[in-house]
């Protein structure tokens, strides 16, 4: 009985303190309870990128597949086709593109609803030549119903620093499907990425792989640098150039531009790159509008 008064009178005396010591746990552990709950839906949300089902895969596909282009540059006035005594000589003459030589073939994707594409500028270096050769550029599109039709691509902007170019295709806005657009400023180093592109002039390859590395420093077609690009084991090979790389929703977080390839064999090696969305999103407007990045323009 004397201990329990004892107690009591100890508690009455620090009853201030204990209120104020109850209120600071409090806040201490509602502040707790917030921070779990932020690493809870981080980690949730790394964890289905992780473990993306099929059909959230397929469903990505299906809506970014519409966007994707094929490219061909076409030399309109290809030089006589001679043989050399090893049988090699001018590339052959496609038949179905009236006769001119298909100098290279690469991929884009629609920008917007008013026939933008942008690809990466080795796809299409050939038209901002010096005009020494007549190239042409015939872009291959794909309509909402999976209807396929080409269009003749005239160059617009361009710019061989960070390996970006526009095209234009005069085409109904109804018939074209943009892409979803992402940002690449959230990527983890292991989540989930897939390449779409026509390789080797396989129309419309998927290929999956996991963002393998941030901030890469690749080189561009002008000697310069590009910085923040991103590495992926996801295949890319010839042909994949300048199609987009995409996350598991669809979005796309890249476009694909380079790949370092095993020596003698061209095949890629699972070291690939693409620049940033970021990036392209700083640029492309200033390709639209002015024909070059706007960091060029005085030069």
């Amino acid at each position: 009985m004397v201990q329990g008064r004892n107690s009591s009178r100890w508690c009455g005396e620090h009853q201030p303190k204990l209120i104020a010591l109850a209120r600071v746990l409090g806040r201490a552990h509602t502040r707790a309870r917030r921070h779990a709950f932020k690493e809870a839906r981080e980690i949730d949300a790394l964890l289905y990128t992780f473990n993306a089902t099929p059909s959230d895969l397929r469903d990505g596909e299906k809506e970014a597949t519409p966007s994707v282009v094929f490219i061909k540059d076409l030399l309109v006035a290809p030089p006589p086709r001679t043989r050399g005594r090893d049988g090699g000589g001018a590339q052959p003459v496609d038949d179905e593109e009236g006769g001119a030589t298909v100098e290279g073939t690469g991929s884009g994707f629609v920008w917007d609803s008013l026939g933008h594409i942008v690809t990466n500028y080795h796809v299409v270096a050939k038209l901002a030549g010096d005009g020494s050769e007549s190239h042409r550029c015939k872009v291959f599109l794909e309509d909402s119903t999976g209807t396929s039709y080409s269009k003749e691509g005239r160059l617009i902007g361009y710019d061989p620093t960070y390996d970006l170019a526009v095209l234009k295709v005069d085409v109904d806005g109804d018939r074209l499907r943009p892409a979803l657009l992402g940002t690449s400023q959230g990527l983890r180093v292991g989540q989930s990425c897939f390449a779409i592109g026509n390789p080797l002039g396989y129309e419309h390859t998927l290929t999956t792989g996991v963002v393998s590395g941030l901030g890469r420093e690749i080189p561009s077609p002008n000697g310069r640098v590009i910085r923040g690009a991103i590495q992926t084991d996801a295949a890319i090979n010839a042909g994949n150039s300048g199609g987009p790389l995409i996350d598991s929703y669809g979005h796309v977080i890249g476009v694909n531009t380079a790949t370092f390839t095993r020596k003698g064999s061209g095949i890629s090696s699972g070291v690939n790159f693409a620049i940033p969305i970021d990036t392209v999103v700083r640029s492309v407007p200033n390709l639209i509008v002015y024909g070059t990045d706007v960091s060029n323009r005085f030069y």
